[in-house]
């Protein structure tokens, strides 16, 4: 009776064991499954001000802190610009001095709790750049889909598509640049995003159901003047593109990928934004499963898809090995197996979907160059 009743209890625990870690998985993979847009990934720290001054601001010393370039400095309410770590001024130990351009809204106090951002801009090209602009309904499958658009009067159009965790003012980086060139711009909202329809089960699905809100944005385009496109996208809308430029019944008026900081392993992605979420290792499997379950992906390796990741239009990657969300080593790949149509763009120091942010100017001119054949 004894031995009948110790199996029993461990029968038991064991269960209990296993539905912790199926639970404990389910909970690792909302680190991406249900990233909010507009806020922080688990991999960007949260970093502590500790005074500003004209010019000036001085934050805890942090390898994010000493990134090069400018950033979005974003907390609860409030949002800055700061530019690069200032060399003319005395550090501490423990803290970073950087170059404070401005606060668009929101106060920073000694003490708040910020992240850097790509964003340099917050709102809408109008009160964002003083461009002109229209907001546009894009007809998907799920529904309207809100999207900016900027006139210009080159025939080819760029479809800017943000990543995880973000939303479309990630392109208004790039906005005044294409403006000053005359290229038409269609900054994208798609489901799950803020005044877009939601997918069905609420879940990000790393491109594999959104790419069609892309192509229905490249129809857009088409139906409204546009004689061929180019595909702008960061992280997971590089992952968009790419699917867009493979499936869509009219990717032959797709001219060009920008792919900025491209997800081309969502199971990689995903194990590394459990892991900043503090996921056992044991358990990074189990994530991987969960989300597999939960919003029906396919796996990496799969047959089916193996063809997603062959561009065959000239494409343009912007990446770097300080990407610790979406591997630099992939991109690479895909730049050295297909040498005739990729052109890698390497990126040092630079987070996901940064890399315009460590170094605009050489970002830009190199944009421009492979734009000037498209447009």
């Amino acid at each position: 009776m004894r031995t009948v009743t110790a199996t029993a209890a461990a029968v038991t625990a064991a269960l209990a064991a296993s539905v912790a870690s199926v639970a404990a998985g389910r909970l690792a993979s909302d680190a991406a499954l249900k990233a909010p847009p507009g806020r922080p990934l688990p991999t960007e720290p949260r970093l502590t001000v500790h005074g500003t001054a004209a010019g000036q601001i001085t934050l805890t010393r942090d390898l994010a802190a000493l990134r090069p370039g400018r950033y979005g400095l974003a907390g609860d309410g409030s949002h800055a610009v700061v530019g690069p770590v200032l060399g003319t001024v005395e550090h501490g130990a423990d803290t970073v001095v950087r170059r404070l351009e401005r606060v668009t809204h929101g106060t920073l106090e000694a003490g708040d709790r910020a992240w850097f951002t790509p964003n340099l801009y917050v709102g809408n090209p109008g009160t964002a750049l003083g461009l002109e602009y229209a907001d546009v309904d894009v007809p998907g499958e799920l529904g309207p889909l809100p999207a900016w658009f900027l006139p210009g009067a080159r025939p080819t159009w760029i479809i800017a598509v943000h990543g995880l965790a973000a939303t479309r003012e990630h392109a208004l980086n790039l906005v005044a640049p294409l403006h000053r060139r005359n290229v038409p711009v269609l900054a994208l909202s798609y489901r799950g995003d803020v005044g877009a329809p939601s997918s069905p089960d609420g879940l990000h699905h790393f491109g594999e159901t959104e790419w069609r809100d892309v192509d229905a944005a490249v129809r857009y385009a088409l139906d409204h003047g546009a004689r061929q496109v180019v595909l702008l996208g960061w992280s997971t809308g590089a992952t968009m593109a790419l699917r867009t430029a493979a499936l869509s019944g009219v990717r032959e008026r797709i001219a060009g990928l920008v792919l900025d900081s491209p997800v081309l392993s969502w199971e990689t992605t995903l194990r590394a934004l459990a892991a900043a979420r503090r996921t056992p290792g044991p358990l990074l499997p189990l994530a991987v499963r969960a989300a597999q379950g939960r919003a029906g992906l396919h796996a990496d390796r799969d047959a089916g898809t193996a063809g997603l990741h062959r561009p065959a239009v000239p494409t343009l990657l912007f990446h770097g090995p300080g990407d610790a969300v979406a591997p630099w080593r992939l991109s690479r790949r895909l730049a050295d197996t297909h040498p005739r149509l990729v052109a890698l763009h390497t990126v040092p120091d630079a987070p996901h979907g940064a890399m315009w942010n460590a170094d605009p100017e050489d970002y830009e001119e190199t944009l421009r160059r492979f734009m000037t054949p498209l447009v």
